[in-house]
């Protein structure tokens, strides 16, 4: 009784020592009438370096985090222009320290939900080294299905690592390839479990999947970026970018990954390095997106599906974010509201249905995309960025915001819509 009364003290007291630098920070839900509206508002957001956590459309709500010294400006800009908006959450402080709190208890009470013969809890969220940890035991102890490939190293000089998985180490050069990669974007702590669900799936329960692994082959990416998901976890919560350093004359830190890629690259996002979009001095500046980069030139020919993995929306979207079509788009399309009704029949009824569609028309205008460069290299292959729900429940945690409850579901859930494209693609 007094080791967990002392946990729970301990827990308080570092829960109310983190975060200060997000006292003060209002959630504003914004709504827009017309696309002028939406492209004034962005460009209000670009100009003081606003934290977009999801983008108006005219058909859903957008959500901007904004710093209390900022709020009176704010508020009287988009009024100005016609936006009307709510406040979801007037202190973001509050809503993590109350992740925080579920997520050390979640893993103060794990084990539960591990594998029966090996694996990883999926009760909370891993860390960096305990997944890279993870993933060599995968290919220790499974060496016939898992393959550790150490692709390349972040800024700041961590591994980052995938896993080939094979019933032959990929040996057949016509068996076709489905890339799932996650963490691109540092603060989607949510997109993790995807990549471990189909590790465990694929490799350690691979009896009920037999299927999948003797008729395609497997790239998982379970942290595109380590740094920044590690500076998420240690210091701000909300960063979304990696850890590049020197720009000049700034001081501010960071490329946004999924800007980065040589597809459109510098035309629609940001060439300020205190922007959340900021695309950095060039296309594959970073040794992050050079990683995706060289598993897609490596395998350009036989990869049938490659999937970026994101939160937060219910989407499930496909190129291009400048408006344009890939000459695929009604099989994307297809295929993609396969995924999509499977995910709705397994999902927690709370959670709105899955939308498909190309970014660009029902998200936002983009560039530097790494979907987008995906589908080009890999042709008439499949090419989808998931942005998985925002899940909100009687602790009223939403956006990036995880509950435990949560990360199971969201693992499986997303699995069973991609275990369909799978099966299609094994059939085609």
């Amino acid at each position: 009784m007094f080791k967990v009364l002392f946990f729970l003290f301990a827990t308080v007291f570092v829960v109310h020592a983190k975060h200060e630098e997000y006292i003060g920070y209002t959630l504003y839900g914004v709504t827009v009438y017309d696309r002028d509206q939406n492209d004034q508002l962005m460009d209000i957001v670009e100009r003081y370096t606003l934290d977009v956590w999801s983008y108006a459309s005219l058909e859903t709500e957008g959500l901007i985090l904004v710093a209390p010294e900022l709020k009176p400006v704010f508020e009287d800009e988009i009024t100005s222009i016609g936006v009307t908006y709510r406040i979801d959450t007037d202190n973001i402080k509050e809503k993590l320290d109350l992740e925080d709190f579920l997520l050390a208890e979640a893993a103060r009470k794990s084990n539960s939900s591990r594998s029966e013969r090996f694996g990883i809890s999926f009760d909370e969220i891993h860390r960096w080294a305990v997944v890279d940890r993870f993933l060599g035991d995968v290919a220790s102890r499974f060496p016939r299905l898992a393959t550790v490939v150490n692709a390349g190293r972040s800024v700041e000089g961590r591994n980052i690592r995938y896993l080939r998985i094979s019933s032959n180490n990929f040996a057949t050069r016509t068996k076709p390839i489905i890339v799932i990669q996650c963490m691109l974007h540092a603060r989607e702590w949510v997109t993790l479990p995807v990549a471990l669900w189909a590790i465990q799936e694929l490799v350690i329960n691979s009896n009920s999947n037999q299927d999948l692994i003797r008729d395609i082959d497997w790239i998982v990416l379970p942290i595109a970026n380590p740094d920044g998901y590690e500076f998420s976890h240690t210091r701000t919560r909300m960063w979304r970018k990696n850890r590049r350093t020197g720009f000049t004359p700034s001081n501010c830190i960071g490329v946004d990954l999924n800007r980065n890629f040589n597809h459109n690259w510098g035309t629609a996002s940001s060439n300020n390095p205190c922007s959340d979009t900021f695309h950095g001095p060039r296309a594959f500046s970073e040794p992050e997106s050079v990683v995706t980069r060289n598993i897609l030139s490596e395998f350009r020919t036989r990869i049938a599906m490659f999937l970026d993995v994101h939160s937060f929306g219910s989407l499930i979207l496909y190129g291009f974010a400048n408006r344009q079509l890939p000459p695929n788009q009604p099989m994307l399309n297809r295929v993609g509201n396969d995924m999509a009704r499977r995910i709705d029949a397994v999902k927690w009824p709370q959670n709105r249905n899955y939308r498909v569609g190309n970014s660009a028309t029902i998200l936002y205008t983009a560039s530097g995309v790494c979907g987008d460069y995906a589908q080009v290299a890999i042709g008439t292959g499949l090419s989808y960025t998931y942005e998985l729900p925002a899940h909100r429940n009687l602790n009223n945690i939403n956006g990036f915001l995880v509950d435990p409850a949560f990360i199971r579901q969201a693992g499986f859930e997303t699995w069973e819509g991609i275990k369909v494209a799978a099966r299609f693609i094994a059939r085609r």
